[in-house]
């Protein structure tokens, strides 16, 4: 990826989508991933493999024009970016139905199809106000467009029966932890603090965008609290996935060990796909 294309100026819905489709089909190519969908194999996964990505990814294109856009019309508008989120919760849900028909049921992207869509507006939001398309604005209003999305649902499902909680309720009142919904309400930090200095670094260090995001996203994975691990296997692999993820940075590891920690996590059926999202994201935000 060239300098030109990470300072390209973003305004139009059809460009934002256009970014969000790229992101989603960059990063299941990104190879190796521990336990991940790639080029090379399905991951700790039975049920899709690169070319479900594919499929789902290019299904859901309109979609993230139609989140830019409705960002767009209430920045235009100057509503608050709390009032939005209604509406983009709308697109989510048809989205996430569109995912469904074209996989067979199967969750390729409810994850991205969340934080890509939240910050999609948040892109179209500034956009339709006048104002830079910048990765930091972008987060923020992400941040503000979220607020109380937390309290919100976390509220709701302390009075679900146990059979109807999601994943991320059900870890939510065991642990407290809470995951995506939580990232987005703070404005992303994982990868405005990790994921963003560390794909720069590399890309400025002279690797090539695929190492680069493999290096990237173990940084990811080493600070973050990933839903999917906690969900098949509990805190403490969860632990263990970031203490693997920060000997490969802090020793200088590089893509041979990422391999063999692909190998292993294939073999414990270990998928950080939360760190795969938030690799998505920081991709996206980068190309703004």
């Amino acid at each position: 990826m060239t300098n030109t294309k990470m300072m390209m100026k973003t305004n139009s819905p059809v460009q934002i989508g256009t970014l969000a489709l790229e992101a989603m089909l960059v990063e299941v190519s990104v190879t190796p991933k521990p336990g991940l969908v790639d080029r090379n194999n399905s991951g700790a996964h039975r049920d899709m493999g690169f070319f479900t990505f594919l499929r789902s990814a290019a299904s859901l294109r309109s979609c993230f024009e139609e989140f830019a856009e409705a960002g767009q019309v209430g920045g235009m508008k100057n509503f608050s970016p709390d009032e939005i989120f209604p509406y983009i919760r709308k697109i989510g849900i048809k989205a996430e139905h569109i995912m469904f028909n074209t996989t067979g049921g199967i969750n390729t992207h409810k994850g991205e199809i969340f934080s890509l869509g939240v910050l999609s507006a948040s892109a179209g939001y500034l956009a339709g106000m006048n104002q830079d398309v910048n990765p930091e604005d972008v987060m923020k209003i992400a941040g503000d467009m979220c607020k109380g999305l937390c309290e919100r649902d976390f509220g709701e499902a302390r009075n679900k029966p146990s059979g109807h909680l999601t994943k991320g309720e059900r870890i939510y009142l065991e642990h407290g932890i809470t995951g995506i919904r939580g990232e987005a309400e703070a404005g992303y930090p994982v990868v405005r603090d990790h994921g963003l200095p560390a794909l720069r670094k590399y890309l400025t260090e002279g690797l090539c965008l695929n190492d680069a995001l493999v290096m990237t996203l173990i940084h990811i994975m080493s600070v973050n609290d990933d839903t999917n691990v906690i969900a098949r296997h509990g805190l403490n692999v969860c632990g263990e996935v970031k203490e693997r993820s920060n000997d490969i940075i802090v020793n200088h590891r590089g893509i041979d060990d990422v391999r063999k920690l692909d190998d292993e996590f294939i073999r414990r059926n270990i998928s950080p796909s939360g760190s795969a999202d938030l690799l998505a994201v920081t991709y996206f935000l980068c190309t703004l």
